[in-house]
């Protein structure tokens, strides 16, 4: 920096004036005299330790009229950065070698390197936490060397921002070489910051799970707290629906660490490697006296298909990711957005071949995935909870690049009656999609809710009402399709026409009815027809009845009537339904003014 001063100063004076002003700009100043070109002091910023008017060579010098040009200097890290920097190594090496060993064994990635496979090896946005507990296991400032049998680096749960498929997300992930990522003091306080900057943000996050719940021998400070553990679920309350929490589970997460899967809107296990139970099965036995493994009690088969608490089941860590990433492209960062859209494909297969696929028969099987195929975009279905109550199908899928959930009955499976583990799965899908403005495709083929002393002891009322109010309570765009046959309740359930459905649409072997026809004949007629001594006779006249009910119930008895607002082909289905999900993604419906409901 060249700087001019008055041809009064003295020599003295000029040196101070220059030695200032290096000091205070941090660059090198040389003073010349205002009349002329002698240089009378010049003088350089002090850097490790150099006197200011020691010259530093290899810099630019900037001119005093303000423009400025710096080039790179020589200076190297200081002792005290690169201990910091050794320090950070030390942490990232995470908890006792020996435990690292063992996770080859255990076909799982160590915490760190699941990181990598998930956001890149510089994919972290940042870190938050990476000195928690420190103190407690490292010799900082002292002699000697960490305590490698009781390390506790990040106190075994890292947390931080990173960029996933283009989005911004927050992220948790035990590491269970520290303590089988047991969450202690520091890592709840963790947690929970980063829950709570998620609401601020409005960023979608992502529960990385493998740990063996709360750090019994610490329990002090952190299980009974106001900002304690029990703040975890408080929190995931006041996520739900507001921005997507997805949960994958790599490990036994016992107790308290089984409750964020299950809170989570979407909860992924791998298979042969991860666990959710309330108790351990020591515990178990300690308990109740039986004897069960960690896989009988809790493992994926049990909760995708018992439980219903597991949405997919991955085969591996990379294919966990898979899972996320597709599920995550349905969904927005939050409840003030839409979802993401893309370019609209073709259906995987015609359209042209739906009406040979639905048989006229009532009772006859076939597989509604058949019809779905050949209505949404070509490879945008993602079916969740397909083991749970699979008389319904749930999924995610487009149609022209427009997210979708599509709530289906499936005739192959128990003719497509709805049991209550089914009405539970389609109330609790029906209600996220909501949450997430995700519109809904009703596709009936249902002889209604299932009867029997068996479903009334698992609920069947209580599920069944449940999947009804979803279905009222829903303000999303929503379609409904009579496939075949709607009876009784099952065309409630399924957004029949008092649902406030935009369109309820009829192919031309739909059906709506309070019963079946046999039901129906057997319930009205069964004495006159028992007083028909002729079998043949009697053969003859409950054909004749069955045919006329039919036509009393059939589609164009309903369109005729305007029960339905159109019967289409079912060729032009996919169309039908492009053009609707287009003409009304814009719709808003009100509820009507209350704290909430009293049914979920």
């Amino acid at each position: 920096m060249e700087v001019t001063v008055n041809d009064t100063t003295t020599d003295r004076e000029a040196q101070a004036i220059a030695k200032a002003l290096a000091s205070h700009f941090g660059d090198d100043v040389e003073l010349y005299a205002e009349t002329g070109e002698e240089l009378l002091a010049s003088a350089s910023p002090e850097r490790n330790g150099s006197s200011a008017d020691e010259t530093t060579t290899g810099t630019a010098t900037a001119t005093g009229d303000g423009g400025a040009d710096t080039a790179a200097d020589d200076l190297e890290p200081t002792e005290r950065e690169e201990a910091l920097l050794d320090e950070i190594e030390d942490i990232l090496e995470g908890g006792p070698e020996k435990y690292r060993e063992r996770l080859s064994d255990q076909g799982k990635l160590f915490v760190r390197d699941r990181l990598d496979l998930w956001f890149g090896e510089d994919g972290l946005t940042f870190e938050d936490g990476k000195f928690a507990n420190f103190d407690e296991w490292h010799p900082s400032g002292q002699d000697g060397e960490a305590d490698s049998g009781n390390r506790l680096p990040a106190d075994g749960l890292i947390t931080g921002a990173a960029e996933f498929e283009g989005r911004d997300i927050h992220f948790m992930a035990n590491d269970f070489t520290v303590k089988a990522g047991s969450m202690a003091e520091k890592g709840v306080e963790k947690f929970l910051r980063m829950q709570q900057r998620a609401l601020k943000t409005g960023r979608p996050v992502l529960y990385l799970m493998d740990s063996s719940g709360g750090r019994i021998d610490q329990q002090t400070g952190f299980f009974a707290n106001r900002e304690g553990i029990g703040k975890y679920y408080y929190n995931h309350s006041m996520l739900s629906g507001r921005v997507p929490q997805i949960c994958v589970l790599y490990g036994p997460c016992i107790a308290g660490a089984a409750y964020t899967p299950v809170f989570a809107d979407f909860t992924i296990m791998v298979r042969d490697m991860s666990a959710m139970a309330i108790a351990s099965p020591r515990m178990v036995e300690m308990v109740t006296g039986e004897e069960i493994d960690l896989g009988d009690l809790g493992g994926p088969d049990v909760h995708a298909r018992h439980s219903g608490s597991a949405d997919l089941i991955a085969e591996d860590e990379e294919h966990a990711r898979e899972l996320v990433a597709k599920l995550l492209s349905y969904l927005p960062d939050n409840s003030d957005e839409e979802p993401p859209q893309t370019e609209g494909a073709a259906p995987e297969l015609s359209p042209e071949g739906i009406d040979s696929i639905v048989p006229q028969e009532p009772n006859r099987g076939y597989d509604m995935f058949d019809v779905i195929d050949r209505v949404v975009d070509a490879g945008s279905t993602l079916e969740l909870r397909p083991e749970y109550g699979p008389e319904i199908i749930t999924a995610f899928a487009r149609i022209d690049g427009r997210p979708v959930g599509i709530v289906a009955n499936q005739p192959a499976q128990r003719a497509g009656a709805i049991f209550p583990d089914a009405a539970e799965k389609a109330a609790e899908f029906i209600w996220t999609c909501d949450a997430y403005d995700i519109p809904l495709l009703y596709l009936c083929d249902t002889p209604g809710f299932m009867a029997g002393s068996q479903v009334e002891k698992d609920g069947i009322l209580e599920q069944g009402k449940k999947m009804i109010y979803a279905t009222s309570s829903a303000t999303v765009p929503k379609q409904s399709v009579v496939v075949r046959k709607a009876y009784g309740a099952g065309i409630y359930a399924m957004s029949g026409p008092a649902y406030d459905p935009e369109s309820v649409i009829g192919l031309p072997s739909g059906e709506i009815a309070i019963m079946g026809p046999e039901a129906a004949i057997n319930a009205v007629y069964a004495n006159k027809l028992a007083a028909i001594d002729d079998p043949d006779e009697r053969a003859k006249r409950e054909q004749e009845l069955r045919e006329e009910y039919r036509e009393d119930i059939n589609v164009h008895r309903m369109a005729s009537e305007v029960v339905i607002d159109e019967i289409v082909p079912p060729s032009s289905l996919r169309d039908e339904l492009e053009a609707r999900f287009e003409f009304y993604e814009t719709v808003e419906k009100d509820l009507p003014d209350k704290k909430h409901g009293t049914i979920l």
